[in-house]
């Protein structure tokens, strides 16, 4: 009981921010490798579902591992499909980029000129769509 009653009280005192600047920086790294791995783990997931190769039950076994045995699945899928990994994802930007590209010019139209516009402008005006004053702006509008 002598030990008891004369020893010393351990307890942890909060020392301001200053005192646990070291915790801070701590927690700040570990959040840092947890997003870093959920990043890695949702680009092989998606990587997963991207590859038409690779068959239907190989994908399910590589998300049972990443289930049970996450780090070390990430790293081994990594090592081995990563330049496959890294040639889909090109593939797939370069697509949406194609597909980009086409819908811009879809809704851009086709950019004609001035002596195309005066040309369309002077059918109409034979035609008798449009009147001779309605050429004229026409015209003018198209060569300014």
């Amino acid at each position: 009981m002598r030990f008891i009653e004369n020893a010393v009280p351990i307890s942890y005192e909060y020392q301001g921010f200053w005192g646990s600047f070291w915790d801070i920086i701590w927690w700040f790294l570990w959040i840092f490798f947890f997003m870093a791995y959920l990043f890695a783990l949702f680009a092989v997931i998606a990587d997963l579902f991207r590859d038409h190769k690779l068959n239907g039950w190989w994908k399910a076994v590589w998300i049972i591992f990443l289930i049970f045995v996450p780090f070390l699945t990430l790293l081994v899928y990594l090592i081995a499909r990563g330049n496959g990994m890294a040639k889909r994802s090109a593939k797939e930007a370069s697509e949406i980029q194609t597909a980009q590209d086409a819908y811009i010019k879809s809704v851009a139209g086709s950019a004609s000129s001035p002596a195309d516009e005066i040309a369309k402008a002077k059918a109409l005006l034979d035609a008798g769509t449009i009147t001779q004053a309605e050429y004229d702006a026409l015209k003018t509008k198209a060569l300014g």
